[in-house]
């Protein structure tokens, strides 16, 4: 089995490079999946949430009020690092029963060369933990400028905004300190088809070897 921590930037194409590694056939493992399911009412995700965060955080329902909780810990790095230290390792308990679910779900497979390809998609695997024992982790990468735009054209941002998700973010640089390879994405979409089938066969000789 080859375990590959995926990540970029907000607005960097990820989920498009994610949808394409699975296309080929490797298992994905999603952190902003997890990030839910450790939540949702009766979990102990929530209980430590609403422990630090107060009740405010609860939508009438008793699920979490995410856009409320956003704005408490948004433009508060301290604030943000104790939701972190709350989530992280919950997301990072859910995802290893995932993979090992996954892993059971190939059955003799395992055994095969190539192994299974397990991608691991976490949009702040730089912020929380460096390459987090992956064998390999890569960065979607675009330019800064490119990434802002993206964000006012396809998610409706104004530019203030952009900036501020993005600086909420590791920057560009800490991003790629981490990658062991790195996708470019600032260009068409049968660019990154050709780059990602490139990685996929990479990712194939790495798993066989």
């Amino acid at each position: 089995m080859l375990r590959v921590g995926l990540t970029g930037g907000i607005g960097s194409g990820k989920s498009e490079v994610a949808r394409r590694l699975v296309a080929h056939g490797a298992v994905l493992i999603d952190a902003d999946v997890a990030a839910r399911d450790v939540v949702v009412p009766g979990s102990r995700g929530l209980s430590q949430i609403v422990a630090a965060f107060g009740d405010d955080v609860l939508s009438p329902d008793g699920s979490l009020d995410r856009a409320r909780l956003g704005e408490i810990v948004f433009g508060d790095p301290e604030l943000r690092a104790k939701l972190n230290a709350i989530v992280h390792p919950l997301v990072r308990e859910w995802m290893g029963a995932a993979e090992r679910t996954a892993v059971q779900a190939a059955g003799p497979s395992v055994a095969k060369t190539p192994g299974p390809i397990v991608v691991h998609d976490v949009p702040l695997l730089a912020e929380s933990r460096g390459k987090g024992g992956f064998d390999l982790v890569i960065v979607v990468d675009v330019p800064a400028e490119l990434q802002a735009e993206r964000l006012v054209s396809q998610r409706g941002m104004t530019r203030g905004q952009a900036r501020a998700r993005m600086e909420a973010q590791a920057s560009r640089g800490q991003r790629l300190e981490v990658a062991d390879i790195v996708i470019d994405n600032s260009g068409s979409l049968d660019d990154l088809d050709h780059r990602v089938a490139e990685v996929w066969a990479e990712l194939q000789r790495r798993a066989g070897s």
